[in-house]
This record gives structure tokens, C-alpha cells and sequence, in this order.
């Protein structure tokens, strides 16, 4: 069973939420493969506010996860997200269903 996730918040400026929908869909193809990867769900909250839930079989998954993610994402936050937006935290999974 997977047992960490992470939770990443974003808020974009107004007029980019076409652009971090097609960054998503991007990014599901690409999550597709990895294999520490077992759960990723990306969800709009308000209009112009999206996270990302990933869930990951061991702590080495996560952190390669995050390695891999976060320069990307920092590149592109002055230019399409809120300032002070951007906010990945950790978090342990205690229960979960998940599709078998």
C-alpha cells in the first residue's frame, strides 16, 4: 500500500488557468510512466486556484518526485502564479481506498 503523498496549492494569475490545465494534462502523461508514483489526481478548487494529490509507495518515490517537480515549477511561478501561491506540503497517508 502507498503510504506518502503530497498536497501541491497553486494559485494562477488571471488569464493563465488554459495554460496550467494543458501543464496538467502534460504532466499526466509524463506521471503515467513513473512507477513510485501509484495515485496522482489534479483538481480545480475555485476558478483559479488547482492542486495536484500524489500518492507514492515509499519516501524515495516522493523525494524523487518532488526533485524532478519543483525546479519546473519554480521557473514558471513569477510569470503564471499568484505570488506566494505555490505550496507543496507532505503528507502521510493513514487510510485510503484506492482502485485495485
Amino acid at each position: 500500500m502507498a503510504i506518502v503523498g503530497t498536497l501541491t496549492r497553486v494559485e494562477v494569475k488571471s488569464g493563465n488557468e488554459a495554460l496550467i490545465v494543458q501543464a496538467l494534462q502534460e504532466a499526466f502523461s509524463i506521471v503515467q510512466q513513473e512507477h513510485a508514483t501509484t495515485t496522482w489526481v489534479a483538481f480545480r478548487q475555485e476558478p483559479s486556484v488547482f492542486n495536484v494529490f500524489d500518492v507514492f509507495s515509499d519516501e524515495a518515490g516522493r523525494q524523487a518526485y518532488y526533485q524532478a517537480r519543483w525546479p519546473q515549477l519554480q521557473t514558471r511561478a513569477s510569470q503564471l502564479f499568484v505570488e506566494g501561491s505555490l505550496a507543496i506540503e507532505k503528507v502521510d497517508i493513514l487510510l485510503a481506498k484506492l482502485p485495485e
